[in-house]
C-alpha cells in the first residue's frame, strides 16, 4: 500500500500501482490505516488482509469490467 485517500487506496504490485476504490470495496472505508497496510501477498495475484478477513485478486483490479458485483 503506497497511499490512502478519501476515496480509496493504492496498491503497488511489482512496478505497477492499482487503485482500490472504497465504493467497490466498502469494508476498507471503515478500516484503520494499520489494517489497510497489513496486507499479505498470498500468491502472484492474490492479496489478503488478515485483520479484515478480506481478499482481493489482482485480476479484479486489472479488469474491473469483468467483475460486476461490488465486493462486500
Amino acid at each position: 500500500v503506497t497511499s490512502i485517500g478519501a476515496t480509496g487506496f493504492w496498491l503497488l504490485v511489482e512496478d505497477k500501482e492499482y487503485f482500490v476504490p472504497f465504493a467497490d470495496y466498502p469494508l476498507f472505508q471503515t478500516a484503520t490505516i494499520e489494517q489497510i497496510f497489513a496486507v499479505k501477498r498470498l500468491g502472484p495475484g492474490q492479496f489478503h488482509w488478515p485483520t479484515l478477513d478480506a481478499d482481493i485478486e489482482l485480476d479484479a483490479l486489472e479488469n474491473p469490467d469483468r467483475f460486476h458485483l461490488v465486493w462486500r
